[in-house]
């Protein structure tokens, strides 16, 4: 990557089609495509040098590096025009799952937050993986409500991921990392940068069989995903809004254009082909909480940690559970309360 005359487009088709020892071992049979430059710099051992001093950082900070062509590379990326030639990463990479994006606007309303934070939950129980951009907004509430419904969640970031970006979402990677990944292509030290951000969108896409846009303006970043997913054969579903928003500007403009138009989870899991029967269940029975909502008022919170004897974590993937079935209703102040009479 820090070979002068590589592009990452450029190196990535070469990589896949001669592999990264053919490239150091033998550069001068690619010098029309790289150009004199960075045949001397291979030839020399000066990239590889750089590649171990940059290899050996990432280690010491915890990440690791999952290269184009590898094991443990996702094929759904690796498809794309233009895959990233390596992935640094904390955490880890389920083989063999199916993921979903959801993405939108950084200042997004309650009421958007709350449709990606439920989306992503009810996804999770279905055992789809959310991915997303761990921005402020819509990003922050889909990581949440995956690791509510006891799911995985890979967030990708334009920035290294030593630096996380915005700052107060540091635990939130944190959590993410036990469940999932935080993951770039950008090496240690990189500082999140205004440009870095649409590049970081692709790779979004590309891990993504379907991507979901929940709030976003004209010319928003979840807008340019939108698109980039539309390019690369992927699916694209949007949640409407209410025209003269600002923020309903992007997904009714997607769904304009033959975007799916998604009400609720039920859309999503149709348009993804899966069967309503194979929700994952949670370990343990709801009963608790159906129990003290109907012999009492709304309750809050820490009351029903306080009734149930249930752990924050696992009182909140049920409640989420329960209020994505309709059997109980969020109120104002996170106050909840049964949608029917007992």
């Amino acid at each position: 990557m820090r070979v002068p005359g590589f592009g990452g487009s450029r190196l990535a088709r070469l990589v896949r089609a001669e592999g990264v020892d053919e490239l150091f071992q033998a550069p001068r049979r690619f010098i029309e495509q790289i150009g004199e430059g960075a045949v001397s710099t291979l030839e020399n051992g000066s990239a590889r040098v750089e590649a171990e001093k940059v290899a050996a950082i990432a280690a010491a900070r915890g990440q690791t590096i999952v290269s184009l062509g590898s094991a443990g590379y996702p094929t759904a990326l690796g498809a794309i025009f233009d895959p990233p030639p390596v992935l640094f990463m904390r955490g880890s990479l389920q083989s063999g799952s199916r993921r979903v994006a959801i993405v939108g606007a950084r200042g997004a309303t309650p009421s958007g937050r709350s449709i990606a934070r439920d989306l992503a939950c009810g996804l999770a129980r279905y055992g789809v993986e959310v991915v997303s951009g761990l921005a402020r907004g819509i990003d922050g509430s889909a990581h949440e409500g995956a690791l509510l419904g006891g799911g995985t969640t890979l967030a990708v970031l334009g920035s290294s991921v030593d630096i996380v970006y915005p700052a107060e979402h540091k635990s939130l990677a944190a959590r993410i990392e036990t469940r999932g990944a935080v993951l770039s292509e950008l090496p240690p030290g990189t500082p999140p940068l205004a440009a870095q951000f649409p590049s970081r969108n692709r790779i979004i896409v590309g891990l993504s069989e379907a991507v979901i846009v929940v709030e976003a303006g004209s010319r928003s970043g979840a807008s340019i995903t939108a698109r980039l997913a539309l390019d690369e054969g992927r699916e694209v579903l949007a949640v409407p809004g209410r025209p003269g928003d600002p923020l309903a500007y992007g997904p009714n403009a997607l769904i304009r254009d033959g975007a799916a138009l998604i009400r609720g989870l039920e859309d999503v899991l149709e348009h993804l082909k899966i069967e309503a029967a194979a929700a994952q269940t949670l370990s343990s029975p709801p009963d608790k909480i159906l129990q003290k909502l109907k012999n009492s008022a709304a309750q809050s919170i820490d009351q029903l940690v306080a009734d149930t004897g249930l752990a924050l974590p696992d009182l909140m993937a049920r409640l989420s559970e329960l209020e994505l079935d309709g059997r109980i209703e969020r109120l104002p102040g996170t106050l909840f309360r049964c949608a029917s009479p007992a």
